[in-house]
């Protein structure tokens, strides 16, 4: 059978799967330009996640205090007709934006992601808009091109240069990597830690937090000083480069090397190469969640163009229309879109009183936990959560229903990174039901006779693929359709690549990326990186692989008396937790690392009982996890 693996990973394989003496065997299709038969450690390891026997069987309704393993099971009716009188309660008493679905990619199937959101925009509920992973990148790509859609990754091996730019591909995009690696392409890593990626690169540039845009920006003051940028395609195709090349001018390199920590010459190394070889650019998503994020980004995305390519970068695709399966023309008032960042802002505002929650657990991956558990804690919101575990959202629920695996359903997936449509179909049968499944039942209970509620998984499936011109009779037949791409453009107010952007411009930032200094109150910055066996709070109960260590370089140790294998305090504002200690020369000094979401109600705190919950107000309001400062005291 076809199956698709729906995490939250650029990768997004295609997985043959059967079911064997009642056990699920699963393998990377062989067939797959991008899987290419294998599957990471992560994937190999669903059929555990699957078969595990901490699934959820019974809907859940609490009994004891928010965040206590308090609940009693009830049946699917009792949790139904409960949900049904609070939602009637809450439109009546406060009006429909009082409802808030909160939702992330937990599961990215395009029936089980979007599907709920039908019965929520005909409720006329409050909706996320979405901010916690992509967002400032987003937005300084579309200042630049007016898109963030890159190029297709299988283009990767065209090329002789692939520069990984605040991306642990190794970890995060094993299949980008190795497509890289068999297509003889040369890899540089651009990071502040020298991670398993940058160790297995051609070249490295270990810079400073916060300096990526001023690395950029030196790196294009020599390509364009030494007129080794690509005159004809920068004439024809650039809006500013004149004034985007008198800003530059002004800028010293020895600064830059000051800043950065790139010495002078190894800048040059980087700018003549690059230009050499034409590199294309993989920009992380890392790196841009931080206070400086979207003017970094705005800076990298610029050196693509300066060598002649049109879409020179990996970051985002975009291969079809998914609108229907959402049913936005469901609603009849205007929708009350809450920036994600701004969760704990309302829930204390009391703003919300009804909160449904699917594909996330913001209990492990939101930042400053203790002050958004303080907050559900003191409010009245009702908590309703649709998951296969329960997790420590679900402890802080009020009704708790089992969700079924993307092993138990039929749906279809696209990819954030390559242009392939997959079909997943149901192997077997477990605990739990689906998202679409719920939807209906929540729909059916509350007495709406609206047809677009109550369509199947296929209808919506077929839909979804006529809209976009694809076969569905084909999907079922291949397993997967690459989407091929059109004709494409610039989206920007000129209809060219803006050097000077005005959408920047009119957005009260500048008309080129700034570089501007960030000191918190504490001296050390925490990075909160994905481990290699997690995608955020994801497969945590899976591989029972917890690695809670504080990484530390060794001169910040020494100052601090600490020793490698030491327990230590690691606090700011927000929070207080203690660890042990790892110290390397892999990270630099004045940097600390703690791998990010692991469950809280397992480990009993997190790396986000530290993380800052500030915003990048003019890049879509996006997260800025990496933006936070601590100290590390040793302890006992």
């Amino acid at each position: 059978m076809f199956s698709a693996c729906m995490r939250d990973c650029y990768d997004t394989c295609s997985i043959m799967s059967e079911i064997k003496n009642g056990k699920l065997i699963v393998r990377g299709n062989p067939d797959h330009p991008i899987t290419q038969g294998f599957l990471c450690p992560k994937g190999a390891l669903l059929p555990r996640w699957f078969h595990s026997n901490e699934r959820l069987k019974s809907p859940l309704v609490r009994e004891g205090k928010r965040g206590d393993e308090d609940f009693k099971e009830v049946s699917w009716g009792e949790a139904l007709t409960l949900i049904k009188e609070k939602l009637q309660e809450t439109i009546k008493e406060y009006g429909s934006e009082s409802i808030l679905v909160y939702k992330y990619a937990g599961d990215r199937g395009i029936v089980n992601y979007y599907f709920p959101m039908r019965l929520f925009h005909y409720l006329n509920a409050s909706t996320i808009d979405s901010g916690i992973c992509d967002r400032a990148g987003q937005e300084a790509l579309k200042d630049i091109y007016g898109t963030a859609v890159g190029m297709d990754p299988e283009k990767i091996k065209e090329h002789k240069l692939l520069v990984y730019w605040g991306i642990n591909a190794f970890w995060t995009n094993l299949h980008g990597f190795m497509l890289a690696k068999k297509g003889n392409v040369e890899i540089w890593t651009v990071d502040v830690v020298r991670t398993e990626t940058a160790k297995r690169s051609d070249k490295f540039f270990q810079i400073r937090p916060d300096t990526d845009v001023l690395f950029a920006l030196g790196v294009a003051k020599v390509i364009i000083e030494e007129e080794l940028y690509d005159k004809d395609f920068v004439t024809k195709n650039v809006y500013g480069f004149e004034e985007f090349k008198n800003y530059v001018t002004r800028l010293s390199l020895n600064y830059v090397s000051q800043e950065t920590g790139i010495k002078p010459e190894r800048i040059k190394e980087f700018a003549r190469e690059f230009t050499e070889k034409r590199g294309i650019i993989h920009i992380g998503y890392g790196f841009q969640r931080s206070l400086a994020g979207g003017e970094a980004v705005r800076a990298v995305a610029i050196l693509p163009v300066l060598v002649g390519h049109k879409f020179g970068f990996i970051y985002d695709m975009k291969t079809i229309d998914k609108s229907y399966a959402e049913g936005k023309f469901l609603r009849t008032k205007p929708e009350n879109k809450i920036p994600q960042m701004e969760l704990t802002k309302v829930i204390e505002s009391d703003d919300i009183k009804f909160l449904y929650i699917y594909n996330s657990n913001p209990l492990a991956s939101y930042p400053n936990q203790n002050r958004l558990r303080r907050a559900l804690k003191k409010s009245d919101v009702f908590v309703v959560t649709h998951d296969i575990f329960l997790t420590d959202t679900a402890l802080f629920s009020d009704v708790v229903l089992p969700a079924n695996t993307f092993f138990e359903r039929l749906d279809i997936v696209d990819s954030y990174y390559h242009r392939y449509v997959l079909l997943n179909e149901p192997v077997a049968k477990g605990p739990g039901k689906s998202n679409s499944e719920v939807t209906r039942l929540i729909a059916k209970s509350l007495g709406i006779r609206v047809p677009y509620l109550y369509e199947s998984d296929e209808d919506v499936i077929r839909k979804v693929l006529e809209a976009n011109g694809i076969s569905f009779e084909e999907l079922k037949r291949r397993g997967f359709i690459k989407v091929p791409e059109g004709p494409r453009n610039w989206k920007t107010p000129s209809g060219k690549i803006e050097f000077y952007s005005q959408r920047a411009v009119s957005r009260g930032l500048g008309p080129f990326p700034e570089y501007k200094k960030f000191k918190g109150k504490y001296p050390l910055r925490l990075l909160t990186p994905t481990h290699r066996m997690t995608i955020t709070s994801q497969y945590h109960t899976t591989h029972g692989i917890i690695d809670p260590n504080l990484y530390m370089n060794p001169e910040d140790a020494k100052v601090r008396g600490i020793k490698d294998g030491d327990k230590v305090g690691v606090f700011n504002e927000n929070g207080r937790v203690i660890t042990k200690v790892k110290i390397t020369e892999d990270v630099p000094k004045g940097v600390v690392i703690l791998y990010k979401a692991f469950w809280p109600k397992l480990l009993g705190w997190n790396a986000n009982f530290l993380t800052t919950d500030e915003k990048v107000e003019k890049y879509g309001k996006g997260s800025a996890f990496h933006s936070t400062w601590v100290e590390v005291n040793p302890y006992g």
